[in-house]
């Protein structure tokens, strides 16, 4: 983790609200002084928490977690404000700024919101501002009764392109079996992300107060290295976590993706099949593809072919009708008709908002030839 410069750190609800006895503050305040540290040292770093709905069921008097989808939602709601306002405290304390962001796997499914979702994170990490993710669990079912923050932490850096995932947790790490029942449990320091013996050495969910385990730290890991993310799963309380293991130190257990961030994201768009469109350029767009490495502008694009949504993978064409590179669309194909030729300057005229100065970013673009 020395050389990542993009982090994803989630922690769950047992670290978070001690257990269910209520935010932590003093564990939250010492995890947001550790994010300062690794934003003053240059990384940019989003945190995932959960703790909502355990920080909700503490404030309206709940003992035990309850089944009723609208009482969880309740909960939900009512946790949000304390856990969002102890996030900002602990992160202006330290000199961040911090932003909430509440996301469903539906928003991270569906093209453009997934496209929208990772503009606004990026924007907030140039800015230096923190963003704090958690769970829209007030308004969808399906997140309160299968999901889970770790498959959400792997999901943000897939959607980030995060260099490591860290997730904290209540364990020191992954043994080869339950050490709370097993003697014979071995702690693993290091395996490859997506080996099926992981899952085979994970148990169930080990809190009543979260709805993770083990197996789910090892799913998301094998998730996150789809984009080239390695994971390391770690205690939550110890000591500078966070900051040693950016020096290099080993704690806890390091799952190593297999893939190369950048080649696994180019990989996929290289090889996408199924096409919705594509855009004809110019001779000096085509240039500027092949020997610059640089962005697609509308300005340089002379035709758009076919009905695609903005952030479907379309084609790049040349005057003779070669395909030289495809991508993620920043547009659709109605709104790229409306600016082909235009300058970004004139975009907000013609549709009423601007995404950005591309029609294709050049991190959401591959050459094929």
């Amino acid at each position: 983790m020395r050389d990542a410069k993009r982090v994803v750190v989630k922690v769950g609800s047992s670290l978070v609200t001690n257990e269910g006895r209520g935010l932590d503050a003093q564990a939250i305040g010492e995890w947001c002084r550790q994010l300062a540290v690794l934003v003053r040292d240059g990384r940019e770093v989003i945190m995932v928490s959960s703790g909502a709905i355990a920080e909700g069921m503490k404030r309206l008097g709940w003992a035990t977690r309850p089944h009723d989808i609208s009482e969880l939602q309740a909960a939900a709601a009512v946790g949000q404000m304390g856990l969002a306002q102890m996030y900002e405290t602990k992160l202006r304390e330290n000199g961040l700024g911090s932003a909430q962001v509440l996301l469903t796997h539906a928003d991270l499914a569906d093209r453009e919101r997934y496209l929208n979702a990772r503009s606004t994170l990026l924007t907030l990490l140039k800015l230096g501002v923190v963003p704090v993710i958690n769970e829209n669990d007030t308004v969808v079912n399906d997140e309160i009764k299968f999901g889970d923050n770790d498959t959400l932490g792997a999901l943000v850096a897939n959607l980030v392109e995060a260099d490591v995932l860290v997730i904290l947790t209540d364990q020191k790490g992954l043994y080869t079996a339950d050490p709370r029942s097993n003697r014979d449990a071995r702690f693993v320091d290091e395996a490859k992300a997506g080996d099926p013996a992981l899952e085979a050495m994970a148990g169930g969910a080990g809190s009543s107060i979260g709805r993770g385990g083990m197996i789910t730290k090892i799913l998301a890991a094998k998730r996150a290295a789809g984009s080239g993310a390695s994971t390391v799963i770690a205690w939550g309380r110890e000591p500078d976590a966070l900051l040693r293991l950016t020096r290099g130190e080993a704690i806890g257990t390091l799952l190593v993706a297999q893939t190369q961030k950048n080649q696994a994201r180019k990989q996929w768009i290289a090889d996408h099949l199924q096409m919705r469109g594509a855009v004809v350029v110019d001779v000096g767009a085509a240039a500027k593809l092949r020997d610059e490495g640089k962005s697609l502008l509308p300005i340089g694009m002379t035709g758009v072919e076919g009905d695609f949504s903005r952030g479907d993978v379309i084609a790049v064409r040349d005057a003779s009708g070669s395909e030289i590179a495809r991508g993620l669309a920043n547009y659709s194909s109605s709104e790229a008709r409306l600016i082909c030729r235009k300058p970004s300057s004139e975009y907000e005229k013609l549709l009423g908002y601007s995404a950005g100065p591309e029609m294709l970013h050049r991190d959401n673009l591959v050459l094929t030839r």
